[in-house]
C-alpha cells in the first residue's frame, strides 16, 4: 500500500516537472488598436523587435480581435518583413476566422472574438538584429470594418 502511494507521488511530481519545463516565455507581445473608422487598405500596422538569438526556435503568431459583425469568414493580409541588413520579403496570408458552417473559430463572448493564429512554428531568425513586420489588410475593400485590434506575439518554449 505504501509503495502505491509513493509511486503515485513520484508520477505526480514528474508530471509537474514536465509541465514546468514546457513553460512558455513571451519575448514580444504587442497589440495595436485599429481606428473605429476602419482599417484602410494602405495603412500598415508596424511591429519592431530586436532578435539576439538565432538558435532558439520561436512560435510566431498574429493576434486578432474582431466583432461578430465582421462580414467575412476570413482575412487576407500582406506581411512584409524587413531584415536587419535591409532586405525585405512580402507574403500574402489568408487567416480563417470562421469554419465552413459560419461559426467563429476565435474565443470570446458577446460580439467580440479573439483569434491567436500561428504564422510559423518553429521559426528560426536567420540573423541577429532589428526586424520590422508590417501588416496590411489585403481584402478587396478600401476600408475594412469590425477588425478592432491586431497584434504580434513571439514566444519560446521551455527555456
Amino acid at each position: 500500500m505504501l509503495y502505491k502511494v509513493f509511486k503515485q507521488c513520484v508520477l505526480i511530481l514528474f508530471a509537474i516537472l514536465v509541465m514546468v519545463s514546457c513553460d512558455v516565455h513571451t519575448l514580444y507581445d504587442q497589440q495595436v488598436t485599429l481606428p473605429e473608422s476602419g482599417w484602410l487598405k494602405n495603412e500598415a500596422v508596424k511591429f519592431d523587435l530586436d532578435i539576439s538569438d538565432t538558435i532558439t526556435p520561436y512560435h510566431f503568431e498574429l493576434t486578432l480581435r474582431h466583432t461578430t459583425n465582421y462580414r467575412y469568414s476570413n482575412l487576407y493580409i500582406f506581411l512584409t518583413t524587413r531584415f536587419p541588413e535591409g532586405k525585405m520579403s512580402r507574403d500574402t496570408i489568408e487567416l480563417l476566422l470562421a469554419d465552413p458552417t459560419g461559426q467563429w473559430v476565435g474565443k470570446g463572448w458577446g460580439n467580440l472574438r479573439d483569434d491567436d493564429i500561428t504564422l510559423k512554428s518553429p521559426l528560426f531568425f536567420p540573423q541577429k538584429g532589428h526586424y520590422q513586420f508590417l501588416v496590411q489588410q489585403a481584402m478587396r475593400t478600401d476600408t475594412l470594418n469590425e477588425i478592432t485590434h491586431l497584434g504580434l506575439r513571439l514566444t519560446t518554449y521551455g527555456q
